[in-house]
């Protein structure tokens, strides 16, 4: 009976521990992003389903994005950026998560979007996607923009064209400057870690040439090794997990006193 008892407890022991190694992401966000996106209009639920992750340049500020602006005629204006707190990975873990970027922007306002993987002392260590509003052409990739480190489903994609009907667009919901607005859709990225340390994630969206006509960058289901890592699964910050140790002790205790 000893020993079953301590199996009990070390197994409520063990999920408390693993349930906070495996704690959720957290963001911290420059300009108008947020983690309650819905769908609505012309954007649909991501494939995991709920809520999901945004950043806009509705409600964006003063930014100069990737830099572009230094070595391309034009420049950013306005965006947001939102990074994630860090993560501990191996070598050779699977990095998924899925995107969908919309612009109500065109012709050569080149709007932007991307997705970076930095260190633990915020150096970037990759370009993991970039999508860039565009007259003709794939919108993801980016044109003229870092190259990307990730395989994408599908590898390229057009503009679904006119689909600008979203909320988080803010007044130009619905509306689109000229050729090269819509929506990408949700595309999968995937990534191959090939060292092991402490990582974070930086997703970004950014104005160009002028601040009208906005855009938006979409994530959700941000997974390592297929768990996801950017939707809370169990609160292990105390009441949930210690209360379900404190029933299991409780449990023993109680039959400890009915033997």
């Amino acid at each position: 009976m000893k020993n079953v008892k301590l199996t009990m407890v070390a197994g409520l022991a063990s999920l408390l521990l693993a349930t906070s190694a495996n704690a959720a992401l957290v963001f911290s966000t420059t300009g108008n992003g947020g983690t309650d996106g819905t769908a609505n209009g012309d954007i649909t639920a991501s494939p995991e389903g709920g809520t999901f992750n945004y950043v806009t340049t509705d409600g964006g500020v003063a930014t100069n994005g990737l830099g572009l602006g230094n070595t391309q005629d034009g420049s950013e204006t306005v965006g947001s950026v939102m990074t994630s707190s860090l993560f501990d990975v191996e070598a050779g873990d699977d990095l998924t998560f899925f995107f969908n970027y919309i612009t109500s922007d065109g012709a050569g306002y080149a709007d932007y979007a991307w997705a970076q993987l930095l260190d633990n002392n915020n150096n970037v260590v990759e370009t993991l996607f970039t999508a860039r509003t565009t007259e003709g052409g794939d919108t993801v990739p980016g044109f003229n923009m870092p190259p990307i480190s990730v395989n994408l489903n599908p590898s390229s994609t057009p503009i679904l064209a006119n689909l600008t009907t979203f909320d988080l667009l803010g007044g130009d919901s619905g509306r689109c400057y000229d050729d090269g607005c819509g929506n990408t859709g949700w595309i999968k990225s995937s990534y191959v870690f090939a060292a092991a340390g402490s990582y974070s994630l930086s997703f970004g969206v950014v104005n160009w040439n002028d601040g009208l006509f906005d855009s938006a960058l979409l994530f959700d289901n941000i997974a390592l090794n297929d768990v996801v890592i950017d939707k809370p699964q169990v609160d292990a910050s105390a009441p949930g997990m210690i209360a379900l140790l404190g029933l299991g002790l409780a449990g023993i205790g109680l039959r400890r006193r009915m033997k």
